[in-house]
């Protein structure tokens, strides 16, 4: 089979097409730089953050808020596993001795346990500790002792004035 115009093609790369450029003029394919007709989204400080409506009330503020939110009385823990006080050889676990594993100084401390470690003969004082992790240390012929360091901050009750007046007129 010979060559024919039927079979004749460009090689891969021989006519690339050239990168589209906005805004500079007719032949450009726009003139108005693919950004639609006037208006803030045209402008240059046009950029408006997400959920922005134009000024009217956005969606997120007219939706009314529904349900409990857990963030003011949640207890966080630093969670500190029995492999990472044998990786780092600490014997006697404390506040003090696991200032570089904690993630928030202010936290209290947990420890929870996992089968695939040797244990020494630990000595732990810590706020919190899983039952797995304390039979493990017990075991180890090590001791648990549960020091509570902090002391967790609740929100203020509202106190209903009239019912303390009615509580003192019935002692009286």
């Amino acid at each position: 089979m010979g060559i024919g115009l039927h079979n004749l093609t460009y090689k891969n790369g021989a006519r690339g097409h050239k990168r589209k450029v906005s805004g500079r003029g007719l032949g450009s394919g726009s003139t108005r730089g693919f950004k639609g007709n006037k208006g803030q989204g045209q402008r240059i400080t046009g950029n408006v953050r997400p959920g922005f409506e134009g000024g009217q009330t956005p969606l997120y503020r007219r939706v009314s808020k529904v349900g409990f939110n857990n963030y003011e009385f949640a207890t966080n823990y630093n969670v500190i596993t029995l492999a990472q006080i044998v990786q780092y050889k600490i014997l006697d676990v404390n506040q003090t001795t696991l200032k570089s594993l904690l993630t928030n100084k202010k936290w209290p401390i947990k420890i929870i346990g996992s089968n695939d470690v040797k244990l020494p003969a630990l000595k732990v004082s810590v706020d919190k500790i899983s039952a797995g992790a304390k039979k493990l240390i017990e075991d180890a012929n090590g001791t648990v002792t549960i020091v509570t360091t902090f002391t967790k901050k609740l929100p203020a009750k509202k106190v209903d004035k009239k019912a303390v007046r009615k509580s003192k007129k019935v002692e009286a």
